[in-house]
């Protein structure tokens, strides 16, 4: 049973940038450094392999979400950019991966922008439309037997007897199981699980559909886009021919359209043939993001668990996520899950992250801001 507090896909499942990234943002080498070899190279698998499960629940489950599976581009701002690029691209490819490093001429070739030096191609990668996406996971749920209740807010969790009963306004749910998937929208009723990340704001802008001609010469063989500035820009075309530009958000309150400026000269100044290309769509929300840059697997109580902290990877790492709690709550012991299970760790003065957070996001933006005049002098 799934209890939703609003609708289906109204949070970052439905609202994200619809890229479906392969890995974590650490290198393989780096992730088998962290949790030692066996655990190490078992975690570089199980997340290496969540492209693979997006599009195979999207083809089992005839998911029509504009699913484009022709890879992830990950883009060098500078040439100082570019070398990290290149071990990331070394060390996919020794463990088997379909990554190619790009000089400048064939990231311009696959970008239509003079804007990058290069980058690597991940051909793993790819885009979805993330609500149309996770509509149809609710769907595919729904006829495997699972009921999906939505406006339900959960308010109580009890222990009764050896189950756990969630309350809602209308009703109550008994079961041995609870898994708690609210990532950055976790609210008081997780308790401290709250506390272990940062909410971050992200925002996103869509241009009008562009013409035939313009499309031609941008993106022509659609992969996803993430660049290496400190707060990276991400784009996309979809299905209509839109281009969609996310970054981070703003804290506060600030229309959507005024917060969105980064976004709008980011498309400018990527592309300058789409300078009077109108923007008809804005829209934000929140990215967990934890202090260690990771995903976590938490056992909250007996019976309880949880995972979020997807960083901005949330497409293939939720999915992944969600395979590895089913296999959880099915008996799987932690130590064959791929995985690690990790306690609860609350960051220290939680209640100021937040106020940290906009400091550090306006701070990143002015050194992106020196870093692009630089290079524009250069």
């Amino acid at each position: 049973m799934v209890l939703d507090s609003n609708d289906i896909g109204d949070g970052a499942s439905g609202r994200n940038g619809g890229q479906v990234i392969p890995g974590l943002k650490y290198d393989p080498d780096d992730l088998e450094e962290m949790f030692g070899g066996q655990l190490g190279s078992k975690l570089v698998a199980t997340v290496a392999a969540g492209p693979d499960l997006v599009f195979d629940l999207i083809r089992r489950h005839r998911i029509a979400c504009e699913p484009v599976r022709s890879g992830w581009l990950q883009l060098a701002t500078s040439e100082a950019a570019l070398r990290p690029l290149r071990t990331r691209a070394r060390q996919w490819r020794e463990r088997g991966a379909a990554v190619d490093l790009l000089d400048r001429a064939e990231t311009a070739r696959l970008t239509g922008s003079q804007r990058y030096c290069g980058g690597l191609l991940d051909r793993r990668g790819g885009t979805v439309h993330p609500l149309e996406f996770v509509r149809g996971l609710a769907t595919a749920a729904q006829h495997a037997g699972s009921r999906v209740f939505t406006d339900s807010a959960a308010i109580r969790l009890d222990r009764v007897g050896n189950e756990w009963q969630v309350s809602t306004a209308e009703g109550s749910v008994t079961s041995p199981h609870v898994v708690l998937a609210t990532n950055a929208y976790s609210d008081e009723f997780t308790g401290a699980l709250k506390r272990t990340f940062v909410a971050v704001p992200s925002l996103q802008a869509a241009t009008a559909p562009l013409s035939q001609e313009q499309l031609r010469g941008i993106l022509p063989e659609r992969q996803s886009v993430s660049d290496t500035w400190r707060l990276l820009r991400y784009f996309r075309l979809n299905g209509t021919g839109r281009l969609i530009m996310g970054s981070r958000g703003v804290f506060g309150r600030t229309s959507l359209i005024e917060a969105a400026k980064p976004q709008h000269r980011a498309v400018r100044e990527i592309y300058p043939q789409l300078a009077d290309v109108p923007f008809d769509y804005h829209w934000s929300g929140w990215v967990a993001m934890t202090p260690d840059h990771l995903p976590h697997l938490h056992e909250v109580a007996p019976g309880i668990i949880a995972g979020l902290g997807y960083n901005g990877r949330g497409v293939a790492m939720a999915i992944t996520m969600g395979a590895l709690l089913a296999k959880y709550v099915l008996g799987t012991p932690a130590t064959e899950l791929g995985f690690p299970v990790t306690p609860i760790r609350p960051i220290a003065l939680h209640a100021l992250s937040r106020w940290g957070a906009a400091a550090a996001i306006q701070y990143l933006r002015l050194l992106d801001a020196f870093g692009r005049v630089a290079n524009t002098w250069s």
